[in-house]
C-alpha cells in the first residue's frame, strides 16, 4: 500500500455550501487533498442545521455535515466585508482548486467570477456548480437536488406506479451524485493543467447531471421513440423485470433473461410455465403480463427470501433485495468494499461514515476525520496564509472574520 495519498499537496478552497460543491472537495480530501471550508460567521453554511428539519431522519448528531465536511479545516469569512478581499487573494493564490456555487449574479457582487480571480493565480482550477446552468432564462433560479436534478430534469416522472404522484426522492441523492461530476471535472482540469501549465474554469449543473442520469429515456425522446405508459407493478411490460413480495414481507427485484426463462421457471418450481402458450417466449409473455405477475406474486409469498435467495441463486438469476438504510448499519458487503468506514472524532453516536464511491487500487484514502466546527482554523489558516497577530486583529475589528472560536460555544450536536 502505498503510504503517500494521490492527491497530496493538493490545496482546496471551498466556498460552496450544501452539497454538490462540498461533496467534490470531500472526494478530494479522501484521495489526500488539504480542504479548507470557508463559510458566513453566525449561522455557516445552511447545511450544518439541515439535519434539524423534517423529514431528515431526526438525530443529536450532525450526521450530514461530517458526512460531507470530513477532513476539511473550517473558516469562517464574511465575503461582503471590504477587508475580506485580502484573505480570498492569499487563499486563491494558495490554491491549486476552487470550488463556488454563488448564483452568476452574486458571483459578479462578490467579484468573485472565474476573471475576478484568474489574475491571482493563473494556475487556479475554478470550479462552479449551479442549479440551471451558467446561462439562459432559468441561470439565476436557485437550484436544489429535488428541483432542478430530479423534477426539472424529468427523472421525479419517471420514478413512480402508474396513478401515483411524484415523490420526495432520498435528500442530496442528486446533490452526491453531481459532486463526483464535479469531481470528474475538476480532475480533467488538473490533468490539463499537467499537460499545459494552464488553470481552467470547469462547471456542472443539477440539471445536467440530472439530465445526464435520465439520458437514456431523454435521448429516446429525442428520437421519437415510442414510450410505454408509467410503470404498473401489477401490468409491467415485463413481468420478469418487477418488484416481488415474499412470505417474510421483503420485497426484492428480479431481473430474468430471456435466455434464463427455462432455468427461472424451474427453480421457483413452476416447469408448467414453459409448456404455458401464454408464456412461452418474451413477445407473447409481454401481452400477457398481467396474468404472468399474478401467477408470479402468489408464487413468492408463499415461501420467505432466505427460500428464493437459495433457488434463484442456483440457478444464477440476477435479482436485488430491496434494502432499507437501516438495514446497510451493519451490511459487511458495505465494510468489506470500504463503503463504510470508520469516522475520527466526531462522537459516540457518529463512528462511521460514508466513505466516497472511488476507490484506486494500492493507494489508501485518508482515514475519515471528523467535519470542522465554524471558523475553527481561522487563526491557524491566516497564520500559515502569512498574516500577522496585528493583522488578524485587524481583520476581526473589520468584521471581516468573527472573534476567536470556542468549541465549548457552540450548541451541542453542531459538530462534534
Amino acid at each position: 500500500m502505498e503510504t503517500e495519498n494521490i492527491f497530496s499537496g493538493l490545496k482546496v478552497v471551498d466556498l460552496a455550501s450544501f452539497i454538490a460543491g462540498p461533496g467534490a472537495a470531500t472526494v478530494l480530501s479522501d484521495f489526500g487533498a488539504e480542504v479548507i471550508k470557508v463559510e458566513p460567521p453566525g449561522t455557516g453554511d445552511p447545511w450544518r442545521n439541515v439535519y434539524k428539519i423534517p423529514p431528515q431522519p431526526s438525530s443529536k448528531d450532525n450526521y450530514p455535515w461530517h458526512l460531507d465536511n470530513r477532513n476539511k479545516r473550517g473558516m469562517a469569512v464574511d465575503l461582503k466585508s471590504p477587508r475580506s478581499r485580502e484573505i480570498l487573494e492569499r487563499l486563491i493564490k494558495w490554491a491549486d482548486v476552487l470550488v463556488v456555487n454563488f448564483p452568476p449574479a452574486v458571483r459578479k457582487r462578490l467579484k468573485l467570477t472565474y476573471e475576478d480571480v484568474v489574475s491571482w493565480n493563473s494556475r487556479l482550477i475554478y470550479a462552479d456548480i449551479s442549479g440551471y446552468g451558467d446561462e439562459g432564462p432559468e441561470a439565476e433560479l436557485p437550484g436544489f437536488d429535488i428541483t432542478a436534478y430530479w423534477a426539472r430534469s424529468g427523472l421525479l416522472a419517471l420514478t413512480r406506479d402508474a396513478g401515483a404522484p411524484p415523490t420526495l426522492p432520498p435528500t442530496g441523492s442528486g446533490d452526491h451524485a453531481t459532486a463526483i461530476g464535479l469531481y470528474a471535472a475538476i480532475v480533467t482540469a488538473l490533468y490539463r493543467r499537467e499537460r499545459t501549465g494552464k488553470g481552467s474554469h470547469v462547471t456542472t449543473s443539477l440539471l445536467a447531471e440530472g439530465v445526464w442520469s435520465g439520458s437514456l429515456y431523454v435521448q429516446a425522446a429525442l428520437c421519437g421513440a415510442k414510450f410505454f405508459p408509467q410503470h404498473d407493478r401489477k401490468n409491467p411490460p415485463n413481468a420478469t423485470l418487477n418488484v416481488y413480495q415474499a412470505a417474510d414481507d421483503h420485497w426484492f427485484l428480479i431481473v430474468v433473461l430471456p435466455k434464463d426463462w427455462p432455468a427461472f421457471a424451474k427453480a421457483i418450481g413452476h416447469p408448467e410455465l414453459l409448456i404455458d402458450a401464454r408464456f412461452a417466449d418474451a413477445a407473447v409473455q409481454g401481452a400477457n403480463s398481467a396474468q404472468l405477475t399474478a401467477i408470479l406474486d402468489d408464487v413468492f409469498r408463499s415461501q420467505p427470501l432466505a427460500h428464493w435467495r437459495e433457488a434463484l441463486d442456483r440457478v444464477h438469476i440476477t435479482y436485488g433485495v430491496v434494502h432499507s438504510p437501516s438495514e446497510n448499519v451493519n451490511d459487511q458487503q458495505l465494510l468489506a468494499n470500504e463503503i463504510v468506514v470508520p469516522l475520527e472524532g466526531a462522537g459516540e453516536g457518529l463512528k462511521f461514515t460514508v466513505s466516497s464511491p472511488l476507490k484506486v487500487h494500492g493507494v489508501a484514502k485518508v482515514p475519515a476525520r471528523r467535519a470542522p466546527e465554524l471558523g475553527e482554523h481561522n487563526e491557524e489558516v491566516l497564520k500559515q496564509l502569512g498574516f500577522s497577530d496585528d493583522e488578524i486583529d485587524g481583520l476581526r475589528a473589520s468584521g471581516a472574520i468573527p472573534h476567536a472560536w470556542h468549541l465549548e460555544a457552540r450548541p451541542a450536536g453542531e459538530g462534534r
